[in-house]
């Protein structure tokens, strides 16, 4: 039997976790995993110890002010995997949280893997001496960190990004609409305000109240949001009701890629969201919003001018950012018109995105499980 220790800390480190697993289980039919993940970890077939949700948490002060809970959790993660050692250990992103949790199971003997690339090419790459120390293995998403890893000599594979793999390269409108009911005469517009609670809190309300400005402006737009849960919606909806009550909204559990499949353009708030629009190849306006400390924060330690995906990877603005100051209704509003308006634009991102994500369909739950079973059995990565 072979054991391995997970920890996901977000809705994306979840499926990629699960389409991991998935694969690894078709190598090892007795497979062990146990950890911390959320509904499709759980589905794939692992045994959770702490649910996901503890740990999606964004931003500097918003780590410090629930610390003594996530570093209860960290150590309680520790012990239980020092006491019961998995053959190896795969943390998904959350490098705040699985960076340490990785040198201190290192360090006892234990294999490790990360798996996507802390943003070292973004900010602080200094970090490269921590990941150095504490894995075996670093997993990357995209094909501009491969470079920066051999240069300083930790050892890394390129698998591609799942998302590119399952998402469907002609996306079918029609039936995406047809599946959620939605009307096929109508301009869809998708909001999408994140997966975590303080950027539901943070979003929702200048992307609906941009909603509610485009509105005005036109009888053709139907708008439609998809929330991770229950818990995500009744957030939502309460926000919703707050700031425009009068707003009708179509609404959605668990259904984002498909809703982004029907829509015709998007109003998201930036994280991996944004790569999966780019993917579908949808239009689409990206909005953010920090504490004001972390925001100033993270601005004097940039290496790179953006921070939606598709213009990181395109380098250059590809879509529209409104950040922080300018995460406002009317700046939202203003960039959502311009797309709505430019059928050229919309053409023009269209071929873009195409070319950006072929470049990310490699087949990546197969390289990853491969790359993992290399270094269970001490062969090389690649």
């Amino acid at each position: 039997m072979i054991r391995i220790g997970i920890v996901a800390g977000e809705a994306s480190g979840d499926t990629l976790g699960a389409g991991l697993i998935s694969e690894l289980s078709t190598h090892i039919p007795t497979l062990e995993v146990e950890g911390i993940g959320g509904d499709r970890l759980k589905a794939a077939g692992m045994k959770i110890i702490h649910p996901m949700e503890k740990l999606s948490v964004m931003g500097i002060t918003e780590v410090i002010s629930r610390y003594v809970e996530l570093n209860k959790i960290r150590n309680d993660i520790r012990n239980h995997f020092l006491q019961n050692k998995p053959d190896i250990f795969i943390g998904i992103d959350a490098p705040d949280f699985n960076l340490w949790l990785e040198k201190e199971l290192r360090k006892n003997g234990i294999k490790t893997v990360h798996y996507v690339s802390p943003s070292i090419w973004a900010w602080r790459e200094y970090r490269v001496k921590k990941i150095k120390e504490s894995v075996d293995l670093i997993l990357n998403l995209f094909p501009f960190e491969t470079k920066i890893y051999d240069k300083y000599g930790v050892p890394n594979c390129y698998v591609g990004h799942p998302l590119a793999d399952k998402l469907p390269v002609e996306p079918d409108k029609k039936k995406s609409r047809e599946e959620l009911s939605l009307p096929k005469d109508k301009t869809i517009v998708a909001i999408l305000p994140g997966s975590r609670s303080n950027e539901i809190k943070m979003i929702s309300a200048p992307l609906l109240s941009a909603a509610n400005i485009i509105n005005y402006s036109s009888q053709d737009l139907y708008f439609a949001c998809s929330l991770m849960n229950e818990k995500s919606l009744h957030q939502f909806n309460q926000i919703h009701n707050n700031i425009v009550p009068d707003l009708y909204i179509e609404k959605y559990v668990d259904k984002t890629h498909k809703l982004m499949e029907a829509a015709d353009i998007i109003m998201l708030a930036s994280g991996t969201a944004t790569l999966e629009a780019m993917l579908l190849k949808r239009p689409m306006v990206v909005a953010y919003k920090l504490s004001w400390v972390t925001y100033f924060i993270v601005k004097l330690l940039a290496k790179i001018p953006y921070a939606a995906l598709p213009n990181i990877l395109a380098g250059k603005e590809l879509v529209p950012e409104c950040l922080q100051a300018d995460c406002k209704p009317e700046k939202i509003a203003a960039e959502m018109t311009g797309l709505l308006n430019s059928k050229d634009k919309i053409s023009e991102l269209t071929d873009i995105f195409t070319q950006l994500s072929n470049q990310l369909r490699k087949n990546a739950d197969n390289k990853a499980a491969e790359a993992v079973l290399n270094l269970l059995n001490n062969k090389t990565y690649v």
